[in-house]
């Protein structure tokens, strides 16, 4: 695997920090890592951006950003609004290329959910991924309602033909209520791929060296790390 595509069920999941995790225990083992982010939106001209906050928490990956927009919108109606080129997928295929020649692996990271759209004509993170054959990596809320926008985004990556490597809970809640819990066990049905981690609320506001240590901990050895579904479930569900 050289470049994966990381998208989220809907917004505020945690992408951004499911991100930096892993590119924080690729970089720790010594990869060479990029992080692509195709639109970021909601971020005047000029200010630290989600890319910056990926930088923070895992060091000094590359990063590159092909294109910003004032209003914190889908990334179709900020460029409309802001009189502004769009996204095609073709941009961020060239891009994610580009970054491999060069890199051991290559991270895109989405805006929002699957099918946000990047223009008018309707084209998403998906149609990128499709374009460069990458898997997807799906980050979901832990609570009531994940199973459903769960499904419904590993629906919309089969029909597309694009393989989901699995789930991850981007925003653990430190005291979990009977859904975060019973999700822990339904979530991977939902999705239909494995739960490859948990990363606890408030990781992103960790220092490096601690954060390094929970993405270890929150995530699948499939990313580096050492977490387990069933051992991290079983306690939740006594």
């Amino acid at each position: 695997m050289s470049v994966l595509v990381i998208t989220g069920t809907g917004t505020e999941v945690g992408k951004t920090v499911v991100v930096a995790a892993v590119a924080a225990l690729a970089a720790a083992d010594g990869r060479r890592v990029a992080v692509l982010k195709p639109a970021q939106t909601g971020i005047p001209a000029g200010a630290p951006g989600d890319l910056a906050e990926v930088v923070r928490l895992a060091g000094p990956v590359t990063t590159r950003e092909l294109r910003r927009y004032p209003e914190p919108l889908a990334p179709a109606t900020a460029a409309r609004r802001a009189g502004m080129p769009t996204v095609r997928p073709q941009d961020v295929a060239t891009a994610a290329v580009e970054l491999a020649s060069s890199h051991d692996l290559v991270l895109v990271e989405g805006a929002g959910g699957l099918l946000v759209r990047f223009d008018d004509a309707g084209t998403t993170i998906a149609d990128a991924a499709w374009a460069l054959n990458a898997p997807v990596l799906v980050v979901a809320h832990a609570g009531l309602g994940t199973l459903n926008t769960t499904a419904l985004t590993a629906e919309a990556l089969l029909r597309r033909g694009l393989e989901s490597v699995g789930v991850v809970v981007g925003r653990w809640p430190g005291e979990p209520d009977l859904a975060c819990r019973t999700n822990l066990v339904d979530l991977p049905e939902a999705a239909g791929a494995p739960l490859l981690g948990a990363l606890p609320d408030g990781a992103g506001l960790l220092g490096r060296d601690e954060f390094l240590a929970v993405a270890r901990e929150g995530l699948s050895p499939w990313f580096g790390g050492a977490f387990d579904p069933e051992e991290f479930a079983a306690p939740h569900l006594c």
